[in-house]
């Protein structure tokens, strides 16, 4: 199931490859969409520890779970 997370920090298409990258490094199967004016990543196939690992490794903000779809 696909979870919803808010990011801060990512102002750019570099940004969202940076965080996509960081994600897959700790859950290589992983499904990431990122939506830069939301803000939000989008991760089905890894858990809420490690997106927040590997968000916060990438130096960006962490701001928990927003919706589930």
């Amino acid at each position: 199931m696909a979870t919803t997370y808010n990011v801060t920090g990512m102002t750019c298409g570099g940004c969202a490859r940076s965080v996509e990258a960081a994600i897959k490094s700790v859950a290589a199967g992983a499904k990431v969409e990122i939506d830069l004016g939301k803000a939000a990543v989008t991760v089905d196939g890894a858990t809420e520890a490690e997106v927040k690992r590997a968000v916060d490794e990438a130096g960006f903000g962490f701001q928990g779970k927003t919706t589930s779809r």
